[in-house]
C-alpha cells in the first residue's frame, strides 16, 4: 500500500477535481505484476491503467488500491467492473469511497466472489486527498482562503496600491498554491478594482496551459466590465450573480469543483468567515508596516475579544531572503468548543 500511496502522489498528477488514486497488482508469490495510477479527469482509473499493463497476468492477482474501487460509469467504466472481468482475486484498498455517485465497489466485487480487505492506511490515503475527501463527505466544496498582509494587517495602501505587498518568492509560491487547486474565486469588486487574470504562472513566470488552469469563479451582484482580463481565454471563467457563499459553493460543488482558492478582498473573505466556511487558511506576510489602508478581511460582527476567531498555526516556512523575505503561515480556524 505504501507504493501504491506513492504512486498516487507522482509528481504532476493533477490535485482536483478527481481524487488521486494509485493501484499495485500483486502475484500470489507476492511479487509485483503491474502497477499504476490516475492521471487527472478522463484518463484511465489507476486500476484501469494497473489492469492494461499486467494483460493476463492479473488473473488470480491482488490489487492493492488506494480508494475503494469505483462503481459507475463516467467518463470512464467502473472500476470494480473491469477487476473482476480481468480475474482478480483479491482487493485490498486504503479509504472508502463515500462519493455516492461512485460508491459500491467493495459490495460489487464481494458479489462477484473477490475477497475485499478495506481501511489498510486508510488515514494516510485520507491526507493524499485531503480537500477531495473534505468536499465528499461534507458536500461542499474545501476552502482555502489567501492573503497578503503586511505586519500591521493591510492588504492595500491608503492609494488603493497593493501590487508590491508580497515579494517575488512569496507570489511565486502562491502560483504553488494555486496550482493546487480546482477553482480560484473573487468577488466582483476585486475585479473592478484590480482587474485580475487569475491564472497559473509556473516558477519561471510563465503562464500555464490552459487544460492546466483552474477555473476562474467571481460571485457577487455588480456587473462584470466586458473588458475584464478574467474574461479573456486562458481560462474558464464563471460568473455566479450571488453574494451568498453558501449558494456560491454549491454551484461549485455541482460543477465537480472540490477544492476553492478564495482569494477576494476583505468584504468576500469576511463572509466566508462569518458564515464558517473557511476549511484553512494561507498568510503570506510582509516585513512593512502601513499603518493604514485596506484591513485584510473586513467587518466580522466581533465587539469583544472573546469573540476573536482564532486560528491554530500548521506551519510558518520563510521564502526569500533579505529585504523581500516573507513568512508564509498555514492556520486552521479554531472550532469554538
Amino acid at each position: 500500500m505504501t507504493r501504491a500511496l506513492e504512486l498516487a502522489q507522482t509528481p504532476g498528477v493533477p490535485l482536483g477535481p478527481n481524487p488521486r488514486v494509485g493501484a499495485v497488482l500483486l502475484a500470489p508469490d507476492g511479487t509485483t505484476v503491474a502497477s499504476g495510477f490516475h492521471r487527472g479527469a478522463g484518463t484511465p482509473h489507476a486500476e484501469v491503467d494497473a489492469l492494461t499493463r499486467a494483460g493476463d497476468r492479473a488473473r488470480g492477482a491482488t490489487a492493492v488500491v488506494t480508494l475503494e474501487p469505483c462503481n459507475h460509469t463516467g467518463r470512464t467504466g467502473p472500476c470494480a467492473q473491469a477487476l473482476v472481468a480481468a480475474g482478480v482475486a483479491r482487493v485490498v484498498f486504503a479509504q472508502a469511497d463515500t462519493n455516492p455517485v461512485a460508491e459500491g465497489g467493495a459490495e460489487t466485487l464481494r458479489r462477484a466472489g473477490v475477497e475485499v480487505e478495506g481501511g489498510l492506511m486508510a488515514e494516510e490515503a485520507r491526507v493524499v486527498n485531503r480537500a477531495w475527501t473534505f468536499a465528499v463527505e461534507h458536500r461542499r466544496p474545501f476552502v482555502t482562503w489567501k492573503l497578503a498582509t503586511t505586519l500591521d494587517g493591510r492588504s492595500a495602501a491608503v492609494d488603493g496600491s497593493s501590487r508590491w505587498v508580497s515579494s517575488p518568492a512569496a507570489r511565486r509560491d502562491a502560483h504553488r498554491l494555486r496550482g493546487e487547486c480546482d477553482a480560484i474565486l473573487v468577488g466582483t469588486g476585486t475585479v473592478s478594482l484590480d482587474d485580475p487574470q487569475l491564472t497559473v504562472r509556473d516558477e519561471d513566470d510563465v503562464d500555464l496551459p490552459r487544460e492546466r488552469q483552474l477555473l476562474r469563479v467571481v460571485m457577487g451582484r455588480r456587473a462584470v466590465p466586458a473588458g475584464a482580463r478574467m474574461l479573456d481565454d486562458a481560462a474558464e471563467t464563471v460568473v455566479l450573480a450571488t453574494r451568498d457563499p453558501h449558494e456560491a459553493l454549491a454551484a461549485l460543488f455541482d460543477r465537480g469543483r472540490r477544492h476553492v482558492l478564495l482569494e477576494g478582498g476583505p468584504t468576500l473573505a469576511a463572509a466566508f468567515l462569518r458564515a464558517g466556511l473557511v476549511d484553512d487558511l494561507v498568510a503570506y506576510v510582509a516585513p512593512m508596516l502601513l499603518g493604514a489602508g485596506s484591513s485584510a478581511v473586513g467587518e466580522l460582527g466581533i465587539t469583544t475579544i472573546a469573540d476573536a476567531v482564532h486560528l491554530d498555526v500548521v506551519d510558518v516556512t520563510t521564502l526569500g531572503t533579505g529585504p523581500d523575505t516573507n513568512l508564509r503561515l498555514t492556520l486552521v480556524p479554531r472550532k469554538r468548543s
